[in-house]
Protein backbone atom coordinates (compact mmCIF):
# COMPACT_ATOMS: atom_id res chain seq x y z
CA UNK A 1 0.00 0.00 0.00
CA UNK A 2 1.46 3.49 -1.05
CA UNK A 3 2.37 5.82 1.82
CA UNK A 4 1.44 9.63 2.72
CA UNK A 5 4.59 11.29 3.95
CA UNK A 6 4.97 14.91 5.58
CA UNK A 7 7.43 17.07 4.97
CA UNK A 8 10.29 16.92 8.26
CA UNK A 9 9.20 19.93 9.33
CA UNK A 10 7.01 21.92 6.72
CA UNK A 11 3.24 21.12 5.60
CA UNK A 12 3.89 19.36 2.43
CA UNK A 13 3.43 16.33 1.29
CA UNK A 14 4.63 13.25 -1.42
CA UNK A 15 3.29 9.75 -2.37
CA UNK A 16 5.22 7.08 -1.89
CA UNK A 17 3.72 4.58 -4.25
CA UNK A 18 6.02 1.24 -4.00
CA UNK A 19 3.79 -0.99 -5.74
CA UNK A 20 4.54 0.98 -8.76
CA UNK A 21 8.18 0.40 -7.95
CA UNK A 22 10.98 0.38 -11.23
CA UNK A 23 13.81 -1.43 -11.08
CA UNK A 24 16.92 0.92 -10.94
CA UNK A 25 17.81 -0.50 -14.67
CA UNK A 26 14.60 1.14 -15.71
CA UNK A 27 15.42 4.35 -15.61
CA UNK A 28 18.71 4.09 -17.57
CA UNK A 29 16.86 4.71 -20.55
CA UNK A 30 16.59 8.53 -19.88
CA UNK A 31 20.08 8.64 -19.97
CA UNK A 32 20.52 11.70 -22.48
CA UNK A 33 23.57 13.21 -23.99
CA UNK A 34 25.60 14.22 -21.18
CA UNK A 35 28.91 13.98 -21.43
CA UNK A 36 28.82 13.56 -25.68
CA UNK A 37 31.74 14.68 -27.31
CA UNK A 38 29.89 17.78 -29.39
CA UNK A 39 33.04 20.14 -29.10
CA UNK A 40 32.75 21.70 -32.46
CA UNK A 41 32.37 25.35 -31.72
CA UNK A 42 31.58 25.06 -27.87
CA UNK A 43 31.40 28.72 -26.70
CA UNK A 44 32.62 27.04 -22.87
CA UNK A 45 36.04 24.86 -24.76
CA UNK A 46 39.04 26.43 -23.59
CA UNK A 47 40.10 28.48 -26.92
CA UNK A 48 36.81 29.67 -27.27
CA UNK A 49 36.92 32.51 -24.40
CA UNK A 50 36.59 35.49 -27.37
CA UNK A 51 33.28 33.82 -27.63
CA UNK A 52 31.69 34.95 -24.16
CA UNK A 53 31.39 38.48 -22.35
CA UNK A 54 34.29 38.90 -20.89
CA UNK A 55 35.11 36.81 -17.41
CA UNK A 56 34.64 38.18 -14.37
CA UNK A 57 37.22 35.60 -12.35
CA UNK A 58 39.49 33.66 -13.67
CA UNK A 59 40.80 30.78 -11.60
CA UNK A 60 44.40 29.35 -12.76
CA UNK A 61 47.43 27.87 -10.90
CA UNK A 62 45.13 28.94 -7.60
CA UNK A 63 44.86 32.54 -8.57
CA UNK A 64 42.49 34.61 -9.67
CA UNK A 65 42.63 37.16 -12.75
CA UNK A 66 40.55 39.14 -14.46
CA UNK A 67 39.17 39.05 -18.69
CA UNK A 68 40.22 42.99 -20.07
CA UNK A 69 38.72 43.93 -23.73
CA UNK A 70 42.95 43.18 -24.53
CA UNK A 71 43.46 40.03 -23.44
CA UNK A 72 41.93 36.81 -22.59
CA UNK A 73 43.04 34.53 -19.95
CA UNK A 74 44.09 31.39 -21.67
CA UNK A 75 44.99 28.12 -20.21
CA UNK A 76 42.49 28.23 -17.07
CA UNK A 77 41.22 25.74 -14.74
CA UNK A 78 37.54 27.51 -13.86
CA UNK A 79 36.08 30.47 -15.62
CA UNK A 80 33.05 32.33 -14.99
CA UNK A 81 31.55 34.81 -16.60
CA UNK A 82 27.88 36.45 -17.58
CA UNK A 83 25.55 34.44 -19.04
CA UNK A 84 25.07 35.60 -23.10
CA UNK A 85 20.67 35.13 -21.97
CA UNK A 86 20.67 36.47 -18.46
CA UNK A 87 17.65 36.53 -16.90
CA UNK A 88 18.44 39.14 -14.76
CA UNK A 89 20.33 42.60 -15.67
CA UNK A 90 23.17 44.40 -13.26
CA UNK A 91 21.55 47.79 -13.98
CA UNK A 92 19.43 49.41 -11.64
CA UNK A 93 16.36 50.33 -13.77
CA UNK A 94 13.65 52.87 -12.68
CA UNK A 95 11.02 52.25 -9.99
CA UNK A 96 8.38 49.40 -9.71
CA UNK A 97 5.49 49.77 -11.74
CA UNK A 98 1.87 49.39 -10.82
CA UNK A 99 -1.11 48.49 -13.13
CA UNK A 100 -4.70 48.25 -11.75
CA UNK A 101 -3.23 46.55 -8.61
CA UNK A 102 -0.16 44.57 -10.47
CA UNK A 103 3.04 44.70 -9.41
CA UNK A 104 6.24 44.60 -11.36
CA UNK A 105 10.09 45.95 -10.71
CA UNK A 106 13.07 45.72 -13.33
CA UNK A 107 14.67 42.85 -13.23
CA UNK A 108 18.01 43.89 -11.43
CA UNK A 109 20.16 41.03 -10.85
CA UNK A 110 23.15 38.85 -11.60
CA UNK A 111 23.38 35.89 -14.11
CA UNK A 112 26.74 34.26 -14.36
CA UNK A 113 28.37 31.08 -15.35
CA UNK A 114 30.83 28.86 -14.01
CA UNK A 115 32.46 26.96 -16.29
CA UNK A 116 34.01 23.80 -14.43
CA UNK A 117 36.91 22.66 -17.44
CA UNK A 118 38.30 23.94 -20.21
CA UNK A 119 38.23 20.27 -21.66
CA UNK A 120 34.88 19.22 -23.17
CA UNK A 121 33.35 15.93 -22.31
CA UNK A 122 34.59 15.66 -18.76
CA UNK A 123 32.64 14.79 -15.91
CA UNK A 124 32.49 15.90 -12.38
CA UNK A 125 32.62 12.48 -11.14
CA UNK A 126 35.90 11.53 -12.81
CA UNK A 127 37.40 15.29 -11.37
CA UNK A 128 40.58 14.11 -8.95
CA UNK A 129 39.89 15.04 -5.32
CA UNK A 130 42.05 18.53 -5.55
CA UNK A 131 40.30 19.66 -8.48
CA UNK A 132 36.42 19.01 -6.95
CA UNK A 133 37.72 20.49 -3.83
CA UNK A 134 38.73 23.63 -6.24
CA UNK A 135 35.71 23.94 -7.83
CA UNK A 136 33.64 23.59 -4.61
CA UNK A 137 36.23 26.77 -3.72
CA UNK A 138 34.96 28.37 -6.34
CA UNK A 139 31.59 27.76 -5.24
CA UNK A 140 32.48 29.61 -1.97
CA UNK A 141 33.93 32.41 -3.98
CA UNK A 142 31.57 33.46 -5.88
CA UNK A 143 28.63 33.25 -3.96
CA UNK A 144 30.23 35.69 -1.43
CA UNK A 145 31.17 37.78 -4.39
CA UNK A 146 27.76 37.85 -4.90
CA UNK A 147 26.15 38.26 -1.46
CA UNK A 148 27.55 41.30 -0.65
CA UNK A 149 26.19 43.30 -3.95
CA UNK A 150 23.59 46.09 -3.30
CA UNK A 151 20.14 45.12 -2.76
CA UNK A 152 21.23 41.13 -3.51
CA UNK A 153 18.91 38.72 -1.07
CA UNK A 154 19.30 35.26 -2.35
CA UNK A 155 22.14 33.88 -4.22
CA UNK A 156 20.89 30.78 -6.30
CA UNK A 157 23.82 28.36 -7.52
CA UNK A 158 22.70 25.19 -8.90
CA UNK A 159 23.56 22.63 -12.11
CA UNK A 160 21.87 21.30 -14.96
CA UNK A 161 23.44 18.43 -16.58
CA UNK A 162 22.25 16.88 -19.49
CA UNK A 163 19.38 18.08 -21.87
CA UNK A 164 16.31 16.80 -19.68
CA UNK A 165 17.64 18.54 -16.54
CA UNK A 166 17.55 22.24 -18.34
CA UNK A 167 21.32 22.05 -19.64
CA UNK A 168 21.51 24.46 -23.08
CA UNK A 169 25.64 23.21 -23.74
CA UNK A 170 26.75 20.12 -23.48
CA UNK A 171 29.62 21.50 -21.54
CA UNK A 172 30.45 21.04 -17.54
CA UNK A 173 29.35 24.16 -15.83
CA UNK A 174 27.01 25.77 -13.10
CA UNK A 175 25.20 28.75 -13.08
CA UNK A 176 24.31 31.17 -10.42
CA UNK A 177 21.80 33.65 -10.17
CA UNK A 178 21.70 36.81 -7.30
CA UNK A 179 18.47 37.54 -6.64
CA UNK A 180 16.98 41.03 -5.11
CA UNK A 181 14.52 38.60 -3.11
CA UNK A 182 14.38 35.48 -1.20
CA UNK A 183 12.70 32.35 -3.15
CA UNK A 184 9.33 31.63 -1.03
CA UNK A 185 10.64 27.71 -0.66
CA UNK A 186 12.93 29.17 1.10
CA UNK A 187 11.18 31.80 2.94
CA UNK A 188 8.74 29.08 4.57
CA UNK A 189 11.27 27.37 5.89
CA UNK A 190 13.01 29.95 7.30
CA UNK A 191 9.51 31.49 8.66
CA UNK A 192 8.96 28.23 10.85
CA UNK A 193 12.75 27.10 11.15
CA UNK A 194 12.35 30.44 13.24
CA UNK A 195 9.53 29.27 15.72
CA UNK A 196 11.34 25.82 16.54
CA UNK A 197 13.78 25.91 19.35
CA UNK A 198 16.34 23.90 17.56
CA UNK A 199 17.49 23.66 14.42
CA UNK A 200 15.53 21.31 12.22
CA UNK A 201 18.23 20.37 9.81
CA UNK A 202 20.12 19.34 13.17
CA UNK A 203 17.70 16.95 14.34
CA UNK A 204 17.40 15.61 10.73
CA UNK A 205 20.86 15.17 10.62
CA UNK A 206 20.94 13.08 14.04
CA UNK A 207 18.15 11.06 12.85
CA UNK A 208 18.70 10.07 9.06
CA UNK A 209 23.02 9.51 10.44
CA UNK A 210 21.54 6.81 11.65
CA UNK A 211 18.75 5.20 9.41
CA UNK A 212 18.11 3.04 6.40
CA UNK A 213 18.05 6.10 4.03
CA UNK A 214 22.07 7.32 4.60
CA UNK A 215 23.97 6.10 1.84
CA UNK A 216 27.33 7.51 2.74
CA UNK A 217 29.01 9.81 5.41
CA UNK A 218 32.22 10.86 6.48
CA UNK A 219 34.15 13.30 9.33
CA UNK A 220 31.67 16.31 7.94
CA UNK A 221 29.00 15.57 5.94
CA UNK A 222 26.16 12.57 5.41
CA UNK A 223 24.26 11.79 2.54
CA UNK A 224 20.70 10.09 2.09
CA UNK A 225 17.63 9.85 0.75
CA UNK A 226 15.39 12.33 2.15
CA UNK A 227 12.28 10.80 4.33
CA UNK A 228 9.92 13.08 2.63
CA UNK A 229 11.45 13.25 -1.39
CA UNK A 230 10.17 14.87 -4.41
CA UNK A 231 11.42 12.34 -6.64
CA UNK A 232 13.47 9.02 -6.87
CA UNK A 233 16.46 8.77 -6.04
CA UNK A 234 17.02 12.38 -4.74
CA UNK A 235 19.47 13.39 -2.11
CA UNK A 236 20.54 15.46 0.35
CA UNK A 237 24.13 16.18 1.63
CA UNK A 238 23.84 18.05 4.71
CA UNK A 239 27.04 18.94 6.98
CA UNK A 240 27.01 18.16 10.63
CA UNK A 241 28.69 21.61 11.57
CA UNK A 242 25.62 24.61 11.38
CA UNK A 243 27.10 26.75 8.63
CA UNK A 244 24.13 28.90 6.83
CA UNK A 245 26.02 29.25 3.63
CA UNK A 246 29.31 28.42 1.72
CA UNK A 247 30.90 31.86 2.87
CA UNK A 248 30.82 29.91 6.40
CA UNK A 249 32.88 26.73 5.29
CA UNK A 250 36.20 26.21 6.12
CA UNK A 251 38.86 24.88 3.47
CA UNK A 252 38.16 21.50 5.36
CA UNK A 253 34.20 21.08 5.41
CA UNK A 254 34.69 22.24 1.60
CA UNK A 255 37.32 19.18 1.19
CA UNK A 256 34.58 16.71 2.58
CA UNK A 257 31.68 17.91 0.67
CA UNK A 258 33.53 17.49 -2.84
CA UNK A 259 34.51 14.08 -1.25
CA UNK A 260 31.26 13.16 -0.68
CA UNK A 261 29.31 14.55 -3.38
CA UNK A 262 32.19 12.74 -5.86
CA UNK A 263 31.25 9.71 -4.45
CA UNK A 264 27.14 10.55 -4.83
CA UNK A 265 27.84 11.23 -8.53
CA UNK A 266 30.05 8.60 -9.30
CA UNK A 267 27.04 6.26 -7.67
CA UNK A 268 24.44 7.97 -9.64
CA UNK A 269 26.08 7.31 -13.24
CA UNK A 270 26.57 3.01 -12.17
CA UNK A 271 23.40 2.44 -10.68
CA UNK A 272 20.76 4.87 -13.07
CA UNK A 273 23.32 5.13 -16.18
CA UNK A 274 24.42 8.34 -16.42
CA UNK A 275 20.94 10.08 -15.77
CA UNK A 276 20.55 14.23 -15.92
CA UNK A 277 20.33 15.64 -13.23
CA UNK A 278 19.93 19.00 -11.17
CA UNK A 279 21.61 19.37 -8.21
CA UNK A 280 20.77 22.85 -6.08
CA UNK A 281 22.54 24.68 -2.95
CA UNK A 282 20.03 25.86 -0.21
CA UNK A 283 21.98 28.16 1.92
CA UNK A 284 20.95 31.93 3.40
CA UNK A 285 23.85 34.56 3.96
CA UNK A 286 22.19 36.50 6.32
CA UNK A 287 20.24 34.20 8.53
CA UNK A 288 22.12 32.19 11.01
CA UNK A 289 19.41 30.37 11.64
CA UNK A 290 19.46 28.07 8.54
CA UNK A 291 21.40 25.27 7.99
CA UNK A 292 23.29 25.23 4.44
CA UNK A 293 22.07 21.59 2.57
CA UNK A 294 23.21 20.66 -1.15
CA UNK A 295 19.99 18.33 -2.50
CA UNK A 296 20.36 16.03 -5.86
CA UNK A 297 17.70 14.58 -8.28
CA UNK A 298 18.09 12.50 -10.73
CA UNK A 299 15.62 13.53 -13.87
CA UNK A 300 14.19 9.78 -14.36
CA UNK A 301 10.73 10.97 -13.78
CA UNK A 302 8.35 13.87 -14.85
CA UNK A 303 6.14 16.32 -13.42
CA UNK A 304 2.98 15.92 -14.75
CA UNK A 305 -0.71 17.04 -13.84
CA UNK A 306 -0.95 15.61 -10.48
CA UNK A 307 2.69 17.72 -8.87
CA UNK A 308 1.56 20.89 -10.94
CA UNK A 309 -1.96 20.49 -9.48
CA UNK A 310 -1.28 20.17 -5.71
CA UNK A 311 2.61 21.39 -5.17
CA UNK A 312 2.68 17.37 -4.08
CA UNK A 313 5.20 14.40 -5.36
CA UNK A 314 4.43 10.79 -6.18
CA UNK A 315 7.41 9.16 -5.67
CA UNK A 316 7.55 5.30 -7.38
CA UNK A 317 11.00 4.71 -5.74
CA UNK A 318 10.74 4.64 -1.96
CA UNK A 319 13.82 6.58 -0.52
CA UNK A 320 14.70 3.39 1.59
CA UNK A 321 15.05 1.05 -1.33
CA UNK A 322 16.51 4.03 -3.60
CA UNK A 323 19.77 4.03 -0.27
CA UNK A 324 20.07 0.49 -0.45
CA UNK A 325 20.99 1.00 -3.68
CA UNK A 326 23.31 3.95 -4.06
CA UNK A 327 24.93 1.95 -0.81
CA UNK A 328 25.31 -1.51 -2.58
CA UNK A 329 27.73 0.39 -5.29
CA UNK A 330 29.65 2.48 -2.74
CA UNK A 331 30.29 -0.60 -1.27
CA UNK A 332 31.14 -2.73 -4.26
CA UNK A 333 33.38 0.15 -5.67
CA UNK A 334 35.66 1.04 -2.17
Amino acid sequence: MSEIRKHYFLSEYCIIAEERAKRPSDFAVVADDRGKNDSHNCLFCGGAEENTPLATAVYKNGKIYLDTPEKRVRNWDFRCFPNLYPALSPVLGSQEQKENGLQAEPGYGFHEVIVESPLHGRRLEDFSNSEISALIQVYRDRTCSYAIRENIRYVSLFKNSGKKAGASINHLHSQLLALPFCPPPLSRELNVIRKIEKCPYCTIFDLEEASPRLISKNSEWIAFTPYYSTGPFEVWLLPRKHVSFLGDCNDKLLFALGDILKAILKSYGQVLGNPPFNYMFYQLSESPEYHLNLRLLPRISINAGFELNTGSYINTVSPERAASYLREDLTHGE
